[in-house]
């Protein structure tokens, strides 16, 4: 299989640790960024210098803020922006993907291949493969044209829409990549969102600290203490008995620290105090931040909500849904992707599973 031409869309943390590693290991890459004033550091050293589990410098093809440069004639386009924005940046692509064009969410989170392939169908034209990852494969920090990457995850989970796609995507990415693998569909790789069980709540619950402190402390290690981990144990139950109702296969959170970092603990407490991959990263600086504004309305309301679609409760879960409303002042409820904004409003979980393998006629939307 020939060297795949890569496209990065967001120049933030993972953005530039992904398309730095990927053109350090010789791919031909482009970035994209809709800031133009984060690009100026990238531009004129011309790449981006790494440093952690991977060093070297990536010299990169092309640094814009034109989104229709960034993506001509790719064949891959990995969107590593934050999950609040997928919806913005489908249709800043729509009128530029071409036919057979690969765009991959890093990650999805929950809904994310779903509410992008809503978006897809406004082209009837159009003929790409929309995918997710399950998670980022890195833990990495990135500013200023650098990137540390602290650890880059052993399994990293991936899948289309259509089922049918996933296997190339995945050979595709294996190229660069060993570390992903096929999920079952893109319900798999969305209801193994884990960024939903370690980041909203554990933000809120340490919010007078991060706002005392300005996040000077440990976000993992010291801010999930044994009675936030019994919380968080909560949100990963329920996030499993609603994939469970789809009949979707889910791991815990405690086994997933274990096949992607090698962490392991009795309790989900102790497998995050034994990952050595969070030793060092502090918390966030403010509640204002992407754990609250992104994995809140992108990862725990479309759980709620094909919950209450299903007729799965998921008390904790909305619990935190509101204390985050609350302290933001936006009713994420309402922002955040409903059944409605996935297009599976009244589905059955048989009609779900259908939609997202490919085997239910759709038409183009408005």
């Amino acid at each position: 299989m020939k060297m795949p031409y890569f496209a990065v869309i967001g120049a933030g943390n993972g953005g530039q640790a992904i398309a730095g590693h990927l053109a350090l290991k010789g791919f031909k890459v482009n970035l994209y960024n809709r800031t133009y004033e984060k690009l100026i550091p990238i531009i004129q050293k011309g790449g981006i210098e790494l440093e952690g589990e991977v060093e070297g410098f990536g010299k990169l093809n092309l640094v814009t803020d034109d989104i229709g440069k960034a993506v001509k004639d790719v064949d891959m386009i990995l969107v590593a922006v934050p999950a609040s924005a997928h919806a913005m940046i489908a249709e800043e692509l729509l009128p530029y993907l071409q036919r057979g064009q690969i765009v991959v969410l890093n990650p999805g989170r929950t809904g994310g291949a779903l509410e992008v392939h809503n978006i897809f169908k406004k082209r009837s034209d159009l003929e790409v493969v929309v995918a997710e990852t399950d998670t980022f494969i890195y833990a990495c920090r990135s500013s200023n044209g650098k990137a540390k990457i602290y650890k880059i995850k052993d399994i990293v989970s991936v899948a289309a829409i259509p089922k049918d796609k996933t296997e190339e995507v995945v050979e595709i990415l294996n190229i660069a990549f060993p570390q992903f693998v096929a999920a079952e569909n893109v319900l798999e790789t969305s209801f193994n969102n884990f960024g939903a069980i370690f980041h909203p709540a554990p933000t809120l619950l340490n919010a007078a600290r991060i706002e005392a402190t300005k996040g000077n402390f440990e976000y993992y290690r010291e801010g999930i203490s044994p009675s936030v981990a019994k919380i968080l144990e909560k949100i990963d139950n329920e996030r499993m008995m609603v994939a469970k109702a789809l009949g979707v296969k889910t791991i815990s959170a405690k086994r997933w620290l274990k096949e992607s970092y090698n962490a392991d603990g009795d309790t989900l407490y102790e497998a995050i105090q034994n990952t050595k991959a969070y030793v060092g990263l502090m918390a966030p600086d403010t509640i204002n931040c992407r754990y609250i504004f992104e994995d809140v309305p992108m990862s725990l309301v479309p759980i709620s909500s094909i919950g209450k679609e299903i007729g799965v409760k998921t008390p904790t879960i909305d619990a935190i849904i509101h204390l985050a409303s609350v302290m933001h002042g936006k009713d994420y409820w309402e922002i955040g992707r409903t059944a409605d904004k996935l297009g599976i409003r009244g589905m059955s979980p048989k009609e779900i599973i259908e939609l997202v393998e490919g085997k239910r006629k759709e038409v183009a939307t408005a």
